[in-house]
């Protein structure tokens, strides 16, 4: 089917909560499934596991138990629409006590709130079958804020009435506005076209309003004990670190298959982000990172199959919603996105698995004024330690380096934008290809000496000048081989404010390693290291701080190490010995000019306005629930939204072509030669990849010295 592309310019400060995110934890069946004794032992071992063995303990006190109180009420209500504030008063009293109840093993908070949830949720589901079981006024002029984590508990029940009528009626709104858009698109597309009544309209809202709402409670009712308790443990785990978090034994078979890549689908990473489903990270090679539509950062509302009615996800549990969106190779989803600016967009995604060949190491040549530039691309620091002989990222790398040095190349740029990491030992080996001999990283465990891993090979391949170009989402690996050019001075590090901060490394342990049960108690998913630059800074929480500071559409939003809950903080030991590199090329000049141009570049300048106007966007959390004014509101964001559409339109002029070895190769594979030209028509408009060129022109205008082929 061809490739669907729908604007559907709807609220873009949020999008309709179902509001149910609490219920896709629970089941009924607690007394008849769970031995409280099992979980007695589970959390004995887990708290042995997490005290003992992660690289910073949380201390356990009245702060950690505040936050598990606090973490765990905003996993079942975040939207505050369950509980009541004499709920919350009785609640109260395990707030400071949380830490002694982990110290003993004691699970009295999380029967109370279970049980009283229960309760809760029978009594929500007849409050919303009431309230959509009437024509919804849509004239009354109203507003409502959904800055949740500053709102109040209602009141008393008729309060907690009043919550849900406003948030069915942001769900609703929602609803008819697409049904009015759908038939103005259709009648646009077809003349002859009769478009339906708009009291039609206001009816089959409102219908799949319920119809919704009857699929989410029906759900929740199937729902297994199992993920209830693991979201408690989480909220007790969630102090210890945002990567730290256990996995029942039904979660951590998802997540082997995950990352195996045999069920992703389209492709990508996801994560519970609140109510909602976001998107973490592109699988380099997948049908989505293909087909160039889905972004790091977007929220999946919505998921259909093919021409199939779309399933609202939002409120939906992970692990439910990963279920819709995943399929067989060849199928069809379409996934309605809040996009990071903002707009609605819906997309078609033909499900597919990851071509490998997609994930390796790839380059391009651009010549300008009679110099050629090479640019290689690195999606990950890829190795299969079960197979060292295969291909990995460090000889993949030092193969597309001869290549370009073949081709004459005067300068050369590494793209690690959106690189999530991968193989430290890859890593290291690569930057040895620009340094000669001499420390790279600091690893460190807890109550133990940093080890310095070193690059001992003698001698560099290439010692020309260089661009490493990283963003807000280049991680751990990539961080430490940026700031190891950057310590070294060996390379101009271009990219957005910093990099993502991700300076520490995780394991997993079965849990059953340490307990005599014979029941499966899963894993848990624990910090047990931390990475230090030679300079002794840590790249946790404040990443690598580009020499060159460009604006990007991420500068001002929630991205990054430093936007997780308790993150391990930034810290320094003592650096090693290292010499830093006699470089023939002025950086410093090179970097001045550069500053210079981007400051009066109006590109440039117009992406640091988008960013800021996404930031207003992100901090407004007014709804209006008036008809009128909630179109008029969505009407008054997209034509702000227009003023940044020439960011898209960029052409930098630059042709870019594929060194020799691949025009054979393309020649003979049609679909290689396809991609590659999509590629390349990107790169000549990306303006980030421009101006490294620029860079690459100065080095090697003020150095005059010539590049030597090695």
């Amino acid at each position: 089917m061809k490739k669907l592309i729908q604007f559907m310019k709807r609220n873009y400060k949020i999008i309709i909560p179902i509001l149910l995110l609490a219920g896709a934890l629970l089941s009924f069946n607690y007394s008849n499934r769970h031995d409280p004794d099992t979980d007695r032992t589970l959390m004995s071992v887990l708290r042995m596991i997490l005290t003992q063995g992660h690289y910073q303990p949380a201390t356990i006190d009245d702060e950690f138990s505040e936050g598990v109180y606090t973490n765990f009420l905003d996993v079942i209500d975040p939207t505050k629409h369950y509980f009541m504030q004499a709920d919350i008063d009785e609640f109260n009293r395990y707030k400071d006590s949380l830490d002694t109840q982990f110290i003993q093993d004691d699970l009295s908070f999380f029967y109370l709130v279970y049980k009283r949830y229960q309760q809760r949720l029978k009594e929500s589901e007849a409050i919303y079958k009431e309230i959509l079981s009437h024509p919804i006024a849509i004239d009354v002029k109203d507003t409502y804020s959904v800055d949740y984590k500053n709102s109040a508990f209602p009141k008393d029940k008729a309060a907690l009435y009043k919550v849900w009528e406003k948030q069915l009626k942001m769900r609703y709104l929602g609803r008819l506005y697409d049904k009015e858009l759908a038939e103005k698109d259709k009648q646009a597309a077809d003349s002859t076209y009769k478009a339906k009544t708009f009291f039609v309209l206001k009816e089959e809202a409102l219908e799949k309003t319920r119809e919704n709402m009857n699929d989410l409670y029906d759900r929740i009712y199937e729902l297994d004990q199992d993920d209830w308790l693991t979201y408690y443990i989480n909220s007790i785990a969630a102090q210890f670190g945002p990567h730290t978090n256990y996995l029942n034994p039904k979660n951590k078979k998802r997540f082997d298959i995950t990352m195996a890549g045999k069920l992703e689908g389209i492709g990508a990473r996801l994560m519970k982000e609140g109510e909602y489903t976001k998107v973490s990270e592109l699988i380099s090679g997948g049908p989505a990172w293909r087909a160039g539509e889905l972004e790091v950062g977007d929220i999946i509302l919505k998921v259909a199959q093919g021409d199939a009615e779309p399933l609202d996800i939002v409120g939906m549990r992970l692990d439910d919603a990963i279920e819709f969106i995943k399929g067989k190779k060849g199928t069809e989803v379409r996934l309605t996105l809040k996009k990071v600016d903002g707009t609605i967009q819906t997309i078609s995604i033909i499900r597919d698995v990851v071509e490998l060949d997609e994930t390796f190491v790839k380059s391009s040549i651009v010549e300008k004024d009679g110099k050629k530039y090479g640019l290689i691309y690195l999606p990950k620091f890829y190795i299969d330690f079960d197979h060292r002989n295969d291909r990995n990222s460090a000889t993949d790398m030092a193969l597309e380096l001869q290549r370009l040095q073949d081709e004459g190349v005067s300068g050369i740029m590494i793209d690690l934008r959106n690189n999530g990491g991968g193989s430290l030992k890859t890593a290291i080996d690569i930057a040895g290809l620009f340094i000669d001999e001499g420390p790279v990283v600091q690893v460190k465990y807890r109550g133990e000496k940093a080890r310095v891993r070193e690059d001992d090979e003698p001698g560099v391949q290439w010692d020309g000048p260089m661009v490493v170009l990283v963003n807000e989402l280049s991680a751990s690996a990539s961080e430490i081989f940026a700031a190891a050019m950057q310590d070294y001075k060996r390379a101009i590090i271009i990219g957005g404010k910093q990099t993502f901060g991700k300076g520490t490394v995780q394991n997993f342990y079965p849990i059953n390693q340490y307990t005599n049960s014979n029941e499966d108690l899963g894993y848990l998913k624990l910090t047990i290291q931390k990475f230090y630059r030679i300079n002794g800074g840590s790249t946790q929480l404040r990443g690598v701080t580009p020499d060159i500071v460009v604006p990007t559409r991420y500068s001002y939003l929630d991205i990054g190490e430093r936007d997780y809950d308790n993150p391990m903080q930034w810290d320094r030991i003592k650096p090693v010995g290292y010499k830093t590199w006699k470089s023939p090329f002025d950086f410093t000049s090179a970097i001045n000019a550069s500053e210079q141009r981007i400051a009066n570049n109006e590109q440039f300048n117009l992406i640091e306005s988008n960013a800021k106007w996404l930031k207003e966007g992100q901090e407004d959390k007014t709804i209006y629930l008036d008809y009128d004014s909630f179109k008029q509101d969505i009407v008054s964001h997209d034509e702000v939204a227009k003023q940044f559409d020439a960011i898209d339109d960029f052409k930098s002029g630059l042709q870019f072509t594929s060194p020799h070895y691949e025009l054979p190769l393309m020649e003979a594979d049609s679909i290689l030669a396809q991609k590659r030209a999509r590629w390349h028509t990107d790169l000549s408009k990306d303006i980030y990849v421009d101006e490294s060129v620029h860079i690459l022109e100065d080095l090697i205008m003020k150095s005059g010295t010539k590049i030597v082929k090695h």
